[in-house]
């Protein structure tokens, strides 16, 4: 079991201002990627309305990043949902085609 003294680290930039997070042993790309995500979507907030403060820039940039996650999990659902009616549709399909395919001494 490794202690925070002991676990990796990565220096991210977030609005000009550099953070050091630790992060599990092999995550450091992981963390590296989602602070270059977050970055972008704090820059694109800040361009918009330079006047904000850092805090309320972070915290628009991750309502926006949240409801962009909640949009792709909800056209995941349907999506699913959409296999689902098929596979049932050709499950069916499939059943009738083989009691057609049945010969008499069956």
């Amino acid at each position: 079991m490794s202690d925070d003294a002991t676990r990796p680290t990565a220096q991210v930039t977030l609005l000009g201002r550099h953070y050091v997070f630790a992060c599990n042993p092999g995550e450091e790309r992981k963390l590296e990627r989602a602070a270059r995500y977050l970055d972008r979507a704090m820059q694109g907030i800040h361009s918009q309305n330079n006047l904000l403060a850092s805090e309320n820039v972070a915290l628009m940039a991750a309502l926006n990043i949240a409801h962009e996650l909640l949009e792709i999990q909800d056209a995941r659902r349907d999506e699913e949902q959409q296999l689902g009616q098929l596979s049932e549709r050709l499950e069916r399909a499939m059943a009738g085609a083989a009691l057609g395919n049945r010969t008499p001494s069956e």
